[in-house]
Order: C-alpha cells, then sequence, then structure tokens
C-alpha cells in the first residue's frame, strides 16, 4: 500500500521487485484472506485514518511501518471472511456495471453536446427557421458590410484620440488604417445562403488588449482572477484587490460583452477558453493572464462569438497554434485574429443561440441527474463496506471456528520461534438463540 491505498496482487507467473520506499507488503497469513484485507484497507475510514497518521514531508509523505504494525482489526472467522468477499464482489459488480453505464451517458452527453454545437455554427440548428426567414442578403455583402463597419470604427477611434490631444489630423492619416488579414478557408465546409467566413481580425475593430499584472492587496481597484473563466461565462465576482488605483486601473475594466481569453494553461483543452462578460455594475479589471477581444457589436452579436469559440472548429485553431515552455501552453494575438468564424445575420446569430441555450439546458440537467446518481454509487459503495466490516453484510454461522481460536495457535506458534505476535484481534461469532 501506498500513502493509505491499497491494493491485491493478482496470481503471478513471474517475480516482480517492488520500491520498498514507497509500499508497504502486507502477507497475510492464516487469519486473514488477502481478498478480505484488501477490502478492508479499501474502506474510506480506513485511508482517512492512515493519511492522518503519515510522517514526512510535503511530496514525500508516507504510512509508517510503525503504524501500519500497531493497527488493530477486527477479523471476523475466516469462513465469514469468504462469504463477506463473495458477497462484496457481487454487490460491488453491481454497482460497478451501473457506475460504467452512467459515465457511459456522460461521455455520450459530451458528444452531443459538440455535435450540437457544431450544427449551431455550421447552421444545420437553424436550417427550418432560415427556410421560413430567407436571408436578405448575400454572404459576400454582409462582408463588405463588416470591413465598411470595421474601417468606421477604426478611423473614429483615431479622430478621438486626435481630439484627445488637441491635435488636428495629419495629412492622408486613413491611409494608416491596417487592413485585417483574410481567414484562411481551406478545409473549412461550405456555409449556407447568407453566411460568409470571417476573420477575428476583420470583426474586432479594436485592437486585442493583454490584460495587466498587478500584486495582490489589501485594498485597490478589483481584477479579475484566471478563475472567473466558467462554462463560457465570466464570474465578475470571482476577483481580487491588486495594488493599483482605480484610475491606473480603468484601461484595462471589462465592459457589457467583452470575451476574455485564457492565454496560458497547463492544460491544452484549456489554453485559449474564453468567457463572455455580462452585466458589469462595478469596475473590475482584467489580468495579464487573459487576452480581451471587442467585437462589432452591429454585425455580430457577441454572444454569438462566445458560441463559436468552443467550437471544434476554433478549438483545433487555437491547440494547433499553441506554444509549450515550461509545462504551460500559450497562445498569443496573432493566434486569435488568425481563427475563422462563421457568421450570419444578426437575427439568425439571435435564433441560433435561443435555440442552442434550450437545448444546452436540457444537456445540463441531464448531466445533473448523472453527477447525483455517480454521487450516490460512491455512497452506496461506502455503505456496503461500512457494513461488511461491521458484520452487517452477511449472517453470521455460530459453528465457523472464531478467528481466536486460530489467533491462539498462530501465536503460540510464533513464540514458539520467537517472533512477537501482531496485533491482530479475533472475532468470535455472535452467538444465536
Amino acid at each position: 500500500m501506498e500513502n493509505g491505498k491499497g491494493g491485491l496482487v493478482p496470481p503471478l507467473t513471474y517475480s516482480i521487485a517492488f520500491g520498498s520506499t514507497e509500499f508497504h507488503v502486507l502477507r497475510p497469513n492464516k487469519i486473514a484472506s488477502g481478498q478480505w484485507l484488501a477490502y478492508f484497507l479499501s474502506q474510506p475510514s480506513f485511508r482517512k485514518l492512515a493519511r492522518a497518521n503519515m510522517t514526512g514531508t510535503a511530496g514525500q509523505m508516507r504510512v509508517p511501518t510503525s503504524w501500519l504494525k500497531s493497527v488493530e482489526i477486527n477479523v471476523p472467522p475466516r469462513a465469514e471472511q469468504t462469504r463477506i468477499v463473495a458477497k462484496l464482489e457481487e454487490l460491488l459488480s453491481d454497482l460497478d456495471a451501473g457506475v460504467a453505464e452512467l459515465k457511459a451517458a456522460q461521455r455520450k452527453l459530451a458528444q452531443y453536446r459538440q455535435s450540437l454545437l457544431k450544427a449551431a455554427v455550421e447552421g444545420a440548428l437553424t436550417a427550418d427557421w432560415r427556410a421560413q426567414h430567407p436571408p436578405t442578403e448575400t454572404g459576400a455583402r454582409l462582408l463588405e458590410r463588416i470591413l465598411i463597419e470595421r474601417r468606421a470604427r477604426w478611423q473614429a477611434k483615431q479622430l478621438a484620440k486626435f481630439a484627445e490631444q488637441s491635435k488636428p489630423p495629419p495629412k492622408d492619416w486613413q491611409k494608416k488604417y491596417p487592413e485585417p488579414l483574410p481567414p484562411d478557408t481551406s478545409g473549412l465546409p461550405a456555409l449556407p445562403e447568407g453566411w460568409v467566413w470571417a476573420s477575428v481580425d476583420q470583426l474586432s475593430p479594436d485592437d486585442l488588449a493583454n490584460g495587466k499584472s498587478v500584486p495582490t492587496a489589501e485594498a485597490g481597484a478589483k481584477v479579475l482572477r484566471l478563475t472567473a473563466v466558467k462554462n463560457g461565462r465570466i464570474d465578475l465576482g470571482e476577483c481580487k484587490f491588486g495594488a493599483w488605483s482605480e484610475e491606473a486601473a480603468k484601461q484595462f475594466a471589462v465592459t457589457t460583452g467583452d470575451l476574455l481569453i485564457v492565454r496560458g494553461n497547463g492544460s491544452l483543452t484549456l489554453v485559449g477558453r474564453a468567457g463572455l462578460v455580462g452585466t458589469v455594475d462595478d469596475q473590475v479589471a482584467y489580468p495579464d493572464t487573459m487576452i480581451r477581444l471587442r467585437v462589432l457589436n452591429d454585425v455580430v452579436i457577441p454572444s454569438w462569438i462566445g458560441l463559436v469559440w468552443d467550437s471544434h472548429l476554433v478549438r483545433t485553431h487555437l491547440e494547433r497554434r499553441a506554444r509549450t515552455s515550461a509545462g504551460i501552453y500559450k497562445i498569443a494575438q496573432p493566434d486569435i485574429i488568425s481563427a475563422a468564424v462563421p457568421v450570419p445575420g444578426t437575427l439568425e446569430q439571435a435564433q441560433v443561440h435561443e435555440v442552442f441555450a434550450e437545448q444546452l439546458e436540457q444537456l445540463v440537467t441531464a448531466q445533473r441527474a448523472l453527477d447525483v446518481g455517480l454521487k450516490q454509487s460512491t455512497a452506496q459503495r461506502q455503505n456496503l463496506l461500512r457494513a461488511a466490516f461491521a458484520g452487517q453484510l452477511v449472517p453470521q454461522d455460530p459453528t465457523d471456528e472464531p478467528a481466536s481460536a486460530l489467533l491462539a495457535r498462530i501465536r503460540a506458534e510464533r513464540a514458539a520461534v520467537g517472533i512477537a505476535p501482531r496485533k491482530l484481534r479475533g472475532r468470535r461469532p455472535k452467538q444465536t438463540t
């Protein structure tokens, strides 16, 4: 056993070595069967007790041999042990089968969610709606409108800067407009009529912006924690105080509709995940562990980008470009702006989001039911083990040889050869009348 965990070694046809500093090897004698002892050691109560008695330093904690030798165990008759093991294996086998079915259902739900998301971002989810509401413009016209709006936003932003600096716009300043990069559509699926592929660069009127790293303080302007990104949303309550003023934090303050993207994570499946900012009541900034994305709200609903961001299409794009260093996967702004996004008209964007949200709620309800089932299965396993070692799982037989009698013989044998007895207490069967 290691760190309070135990396992029964199956019959071996070969020799195998073990790390003596990492494992304790228990070899049961005549009084206790290996299967019964393995189940006893797997009890949560015993494992909790073992962990409580561990010694060592952080990262090198071990169950000491001295403690393990001193543990007293109530041992039933050997015949009763056999009945306990047989009943446990019967009941736990049924329980394990049920758990396997619950986990299989969880996997199917996850697969269905991805299929639902794929149908949403490729137009299949609203095919019937679209048949009743034909698009009023082509995809090419939609893209043209996107680019016109993007340029207008950029120009307005530049004029605001000039006005703030009390300077007249320089000659030909409009020519400095950075044309956005078009998306690479090779290998992408065909889109329905009225839809168009656009890059994030084309959809974003503002430059992407990294957050700012500030030390934690007891007071100061609030800044989000990385844990604020939860299931595609930003939990604005998941924040801390930073060592900066409200004025210094103002340029990093989030607004409704911002998409905050995780810059780095130890898991490839989590890097680049994003959360959509909902209603903002108080100023809160975002940290350097996130990248802020703002889109053209007139042609792209922020919730649409949030939906697409979780799709296989964008996830594949980001995961292929993530770089790893010291075990941390990271993405940069160029990885984000080059992502291709399918864009329908705003009416269909809203319709897709509504239908997806309805079906997602059904999935969430089913997932909660599965979670409850798994928790109940864990509790049932603990109850079975508790009953087994309290003498309540199988009937006792007064004709069984008491373990105390067998233990007495073993002690006598050990005494004859000078071996100190183990602290095993033989339990007599309860007398029935």
